[in-house]
């Protein structure tokens, strides 16, 4: 199991959010899609991680700052004789790489440049480095690009790059469970550290602007997000998957989103009520709310923080 777990960034679910009840800018939409598919793709190589046997530390999604630049960690290993650095893509389709005198290029055929991950992998060991520096914790950094997805191909690659390709993977994690480590005070120190200095706030997340009056209003399914709900009893039933909610657990995770979506609009039983459509007591709302957060005004400014 993972020393530091994997969650899925406030970024995606806000996007997630805004992707159902709205119509997303197209700009906005492939960037919401990218990270839903990078996502995907960490969460892919974590299922594999999570089966090493070997003594190691797992510390996934880290966001660190040295010297006044953020820079983000995929996946981080650490045993006792070296720390492995991963940068997880979940590229699909055929890719090519190109090797200039004074650039490395990645395209995907036919002809579209994407970012080197390598690029990406190399300024992340440097200021993985320089953190480990400040510290006072010195082991050696082993940085791969792992490609998760195997339906991905890439020509041209030379043998000395740091890739992990989607058939080398298994093999890969074999090998460093293979390895002798024995973890003492100093790494759990290490690992302890690293996720005492984990920025919970991204300074560059991208998000539309968007308002609660131009958002679509009503109850969604939480298995395929359908807005065809209806209430059967003390039960929410979706019409297009059947899936089944309580009641109480589907005006609870409607409160739960405007609050996400509109950190600071006060939560009201009328505000929810509008909010959630399909559940028409007002008074399932207001013992959901009473249970579950802080009242305060009274009459009819009363709202729950």
């Amino acid at each position: 199991m993972a020393y530091k777990p994997r969650i899925k960034s406030k970024e995606l679910i806000i996007l997630e959010l805004l992707d159902t009840f709205m119509t997303l800018p197209e700009k906005d939409r492939q960037h919401y899609v990218r990270l839903k598919k990078g996502y995907e793709g960490e969460l892919m190589f974590d299922a594999l991680t999570k089966k090493l046997q070997c003594e190691c530390y797992i510390l996934n999604d880290l966001l660190l700052n040295v010297n006044n630049t953020t820079f983000q960690i995929d996946s981080l290993l650490i045993v006792s004789e070296k720390i492995c650095l991963f940068e997880v893509k979940n590229f699909e389709g055929d890719y090519f790489y190109e090797t200039d005198t004074d650039v490395d290029r990645l395209y995907k055929r036919p002809n579209k440049e994407y970012t080197n991950p390598l690029h990406q992998l190399n300024r992340c060991k440097s200021l993985l480095r320089q953190l480990l520096h400040q510290i006072g914790f010195i082991l050696p950094i082993e940085a791969q690009v792992v490609f998760i997805n195997p339906g991905f191909t890439l020509y041209q690659a030379t043998l000395d790059k740091p890739f992990i390709f989607p058939t080398q993977v298994n093999s890969y994690l074999k090998k460093i469970d293979g390895l002798p480590s024995r973890l003492n005070e100093k790494h759990k120190f290490l690992a302890d550290k690293l996720i005492s200095l984990h920025m919970e706030e991204n300074p560059y997340t991208t998000l539309p602007p968007y308002h609660y009056e131009g958002l679509r209003k009503g109850l969604t399914c939480v298995g395929c997000r359908s807005f065809s709900m209806s209430v059967h009893g003390k039960k929410c039933v979706c019409g297009d998957c059947g899936h089944e909610e309580l009641a109480t657990t589907a005006v609870l995770r409607s409160v739960n989103e405007l609050k996400l979506l509109f950190p600071k609009m006060r939560i009201t039983t009328n505000l929810v009520y509008e909010w959630c459509r399909v559940v028409k007591c007002k008074k399932t709302i207001r013992r959901v709310l009473e249970r579950n957060f802080k009242k305060a005004g009274v009459r009819q400014w009363t709202y729950y923080v």
